[in-house]
């Protein structure tokens, strides 16, 4: 009974179309997350660069404003991920993230909950090793959304190179980070594993990654980050997400 009942919170919560201005993507077309079907989504996914993960931002208090800056300057997924909230309190907060992806054609992200992904209209699920099995998560959230997966080691990588449930994965972390505490970093290694691997599906380098250190990443073949601090703890957080964006399109 779980999957009917996931199913009508999510009509029941997904976003309505409504004239929202989107993103100019390159194919000319002008076209909000909500409005995207699965075909649409993973193409969006296909052209992503720039994948934020942020919490709420209950100390700055400017969460909307945030939200708006970073999305127009670059990032292409962005993430809430804040642990410690029940389910209803990080609705209320994915609600806010819905509308700003919508408004600038962005991808919304929602880590660990398929059920939280469901209910929120989320583009994207993202789970780690220890979470919900792939085959489990795509069962609750259906064929619509994108799944994805963290990797810590060569051979978790490998795997989910060639996962079919698969639509994206993250290799790191890079460098050590406080998001993660105690985890090792297999650092710049697996960047270069995982591009030898010639994977035929996104993957981004996760992990430590900043305007300083992304070159590091990029010359070890990655064409995707994953960053957190670089942009959420930077003084003004949209040219952040500009820089880092235009470093990354200009190596595609």
């Amino acid at each position: 009974m779980l999957a009917p009942l996931v199913t009508a919170v999510r009509l029941d919560r997904c976003p309505r179309p409504g004239g929202v201005p989107g993103r100019h993507w390159q194919d000319g077309t002008v076209t909000t997350a909500a409005e995207a079907g699965p075909v649409q989504i993973r193409g969006r996914l296909a052209a992503a660069r720039l994948y934020l993960c942020t919490d709420a931002r209950q100390r700055q208090g400017d969460l909307p404003g945030f939200l708006d800056k970073v999305l127009a300057a670059g990032v292409d997924i962005v993430q809430l991920r804040q642990k410690g909230l029940e389910a209803r309190e990080e609705l209320g907060f994915l609600d806010i993230f819905r509308a700003a992806c919508d408004r600038h054609g962005a991808l919304l992200a929602v880590n660990d909950r398929a059920d939280v992904a469901v209910a929120a209209g989320a583009d994207v699920l993202h789970v780690g090793q220890g979470d919900l099995p792939p085959d489990v998560a795509r069962q609750i959230i259906g064929p619509g959304p994108v799944l994805g997966l963290s990797t810590h080691s060569e051979a978790e990588a490998a795997e989910a190179a060639t996962d079919h449930l698969i639509d994206y994965f993250c290799a790191g972390p890079v460098w050590p980070t406080p998001t993660k505490p105690g985890r090792p970093a297999p650092g710049l290694g697996l960047i270069g594993y995982v591009a030898g691997l010639a994977a035929t599906r996104p993957w981004f380098a996760i992990g430590g990654i900043d305007e300083t250190s992304i070159g590091h990443v990029m010359e070890a073949g990655a064409r995707r980050v994953v960053v957190v601090r670089a942009i959420t703890e930077a003084d003004d957080p949209g040219g952040a997400a500009a820089r880092l964006s235009s470093r990354l399109a200009a190596a595609r």
